[in-house]
Parts: structure tokens; C-alpha cells; sequence
């Protein structure tokens, strides 16, 4: 690893890496194109010091699986069972906060919670018809390649040109998702607690942060892992 190795690539390397990252506000996500000298640097760090614990960490706590070499037809499942299902789950349980906050406190912060509730609508919309455009169309193509790959056989043909297209209509979605993200961050002042928080405002805050570090995780082992390996089999 060196100060022009990108964020991105160190992600890939273990989910523990990806912790220090998000411990230090580093976008690895869709800001994985950065190197992490500058991505330090723009943020006061020390690149070496950083990079010193992210391979401190890598040796001490191995026990990630390694997507970079995993079958994709296993990574795919992993996204699935694990991202997808997330979403499926929380989307409807932080809406259903969302709603009751506006109703309750709209009055105390009309501009604010007003807007958080559009963005969010946005948010959960999109995402709810990405992850079924992925699951009925783009992994299983993904895991007809890998089972191509895997039996010593040609790519078989798919009916929209190059797997690369949709794939680049997913990764557009992927950054409108991390706009989303970034704002509602914004709006609240990096999840600060307005003095009028009661249980149901704390469990919005709590629900929102931990949708967006579970999306940052998602979203990286498919911008940067999946996608990328399917790619490269096409290619072949």
C-alpha cells in the first residue's frame, strides 16, 4: 500500500480495513477512485499514520472472508441475503419513523424534517427498484459468467450488449444513492439531536446511520469488487 493506492483497493482487501476507513470519514464508496494520500490530506490526516493501522488492523484481525477471490455466484448471494435483505427490512421500518417525526414535530422544523422526508422518499424508492433490477436481470448473468468460467466455457451472450451497461446504469444509481446520503447528513449536522428529540427522533437518527453505513459497505462490494470481476470475465 502506498499514498497512491486508491480507497477503493484497500476496501477490497477485508471489511476491517473498511472500518478503519469509516472510522476516519474516508469515502471508499463512491469516492473509491481517490488515492489515500490525497483523500488524507483534504481531510487533515496523516496518510502514513493511517496507513500504519490499516495494515496493523489487516494483520491482527484476518478473519474476513476474501471477496476478491471468492466464486461471484457466492459474493452475489452474500450481497443478496445480506444488503438486499437489509433493505427490505429497514426501508418500510425507518419510513414508518420518517412519517411519525414529520406528523409529530413537522411544526418545530417544518423546512428540515420536510425535506429529509423527500429525500428520503426518493432514496427508498430508488433503492427498492434497484435491488430488484440487480436480482432479476444483472446477478443472474453475473452467475451464468461465473459458471461459464468455472466449466471452461465461452461467456455466454447477454441481450444488452455487454454486461458493462448495466452494470454502469447501476453504479449511477449507486452515487444518486450516496447524494442522498450526503444530504441527509447535511440536514441533520451529522446526526446531531435536535433539542427536540424524543425516542421516536433518536430512532430515525440511529436508523438513518445505520442504513447508510450498512449502504457504504453494499455498495463497495459491488462497485468495487462484483462489477469489476464481471467485467473482467467478459473480457477474457
Amino acid at each position: 500500500m502506498t499514498t497512491t493506492t486508491t480507497l477503493a483497493d484497500i476496501a477490497a482487501t477485508s471489511l476491517v480495513a473498511v472500518r478503519t476507513l469509516e472510522r476516519y470519514g474516508l469515502d471508499y464508496c463512491c469516492g473509491g477512485k481517490q488515492a489515500i494520500g490525497a483523500a488524507c490530506s483534504a481531510k487533515g490526516l496523516d496518510p502514513a499514520a493511517v496507513m500504519q493501522e490499516i495494515e496493523q488492523s489487516l494483520h491482527v484481525g484476518g478473519g474476513d472472508r476474501d471477496w476478491q477471490n471468492a466464486p461471484l455466484g457466492e459474493l452475489a448471494r452474500h450481497i443478496i441475503a445480506t444488503h438486499h435483505e437489509y433493505l427490505r427490512q429497514e426501508l418500510p421500518a425507518v419510513g414508518a419513523r420518517m412519517e411519525k417525526v414529520l406528523r409529530v414535530h413537522g411544526g418545530r422544523d417544518p423546512q428540515t424534517l420536510s425535506r429529509m422526508a423527500t429525500v428520503y422518499d426518493g432514496l427508498r424508492s430508488e433503492l427498492e427498484a434497484h435491488i430488484n433490477k440487480e436480482e432479476q436481470i444483472l446477478f443472474p448473468f453475473i452467475a451464468r459468467y461465473a459458471d461459464a468460467e468455472a466449466q471452461g466455457q465461452p461467456m455466454p451472450p447477454v441481450p444488452f450488449g455487454s454486461i458493462g451497461n448495466p452494470i454502469a446504469m447501476m453504479e449511477r444509481e449507486h452515487e444518486g444513492a450516496g447524494e442522498a446520503l450526503v444530504e441527509l447528513r447535511t440536514l441533520t449536522n451529522n446526526y446531531e439531536l435536535p433539542s427536540y428529540a424524543c425516542t421516536t427522533v433518536r430512532m430515525l437518527f440511529d436508523g438513518l446511520q445505520a442504513l447508510e453505513a450498512d449502504l457504504h459497505v453494499h455498495i463497495h462490494l459491488e462497485n468495487n469488487i462484483l462489477f469489476p470481476r464481471a467485467i473482467a470475465l467478459e473480457r477474457r
